[in-house]
């Protein structure tokens, strides 16, 4: 019997950051029970240009809604700024990239680059910038700006894109739950803890006792 959570999201999504407290307590809960979490890349908003005025505009009131249903911490004052382009395939494959060199870290770089963009807006779509964050999670410098930029991971990256929309998931965060190859979904969208909790645990339940 194989059981692990998938955990489908973009680190530059504001539900998933709204959603980061609700997920590392279940990924937690899933671990004290022997079930390992996958992070598996979405791919929110790739390639684009320079985001307008009004885009940018509607994206801090879609912000202003997860702050305010989440209680998250969002820095608004200086977010996206002219020229800023909301691409998130650096971000996500910065976590393909920690995924491969150590599936562990990857946890650590994903709350540093959620925190770094939406608590203290900085521009997490730079290699630079994310190189500097996964040597913050542990990473060697010089290997992880390699492997980085290596076509292997930005092909990996597209896999992980590319699964989620053969699945059809419209929506982050995602939460499955697979069981010898067969697929269980906890939640499509943000949901609070106390909801989760019981549910996680009744699949944990049979999935450790099956």
């Amino acid at each position: 019997m194989t059981a692990r959570l998938l955990y489908v999201m973009d680190p530059m999504c504001s539900w998933c950051w709204g959603f980061a407290p609700v997920a590392a307590a279940l990924i937690a809960q899933a671990r004290e029970a022997g079930v390992q979490t996958r992070l598996v890349l979405g791919g929110l908003r790739t390639g684009g240009s320079a985001l307008d005025a009004s885009t940018r505009r509607y994206i801090l009131e879609h912000w202003q809604a997860v702050a305010e249903a989440t209680g998250q911490p969002f820095r608004f004052e200086g977010a996206m700024p002219d020229g800023f382009v909301y691409d998130t395939e650096p971000a996500c494959r910065a976590l393909v990239t920690a995924r491969e060199l150590d599936a562990e870290r990857v946890w650590s770089l994903l709350a540093l680059i959620q925190a770094s963009f939406y608590e203290q807006g900085l521009d997490v779509t730079t290699a630079p910038q994310l190189v500097e964050l996964a040597e913050q999670a542990g990473f060697d410098r010089v290997a992880f700006a390699e492997v980085f930029t290596r076509a292997d991971m930005r092909a990996a990256t597209a896999a992980d894109f590319s699964w989620v929309q053969d699945l059809g998931i419209a929506g982050f965060p995602t939460l499955l739950a697979e069981r010898n190859g067969q697929l269980a979904l906890v939640t499509n969208g943000y949901q609070p803890l106390q909801s989760l909790q019981p549910l996680l645990g009744r699949w944990l339940q049979q999935a450790v006792c099956a």
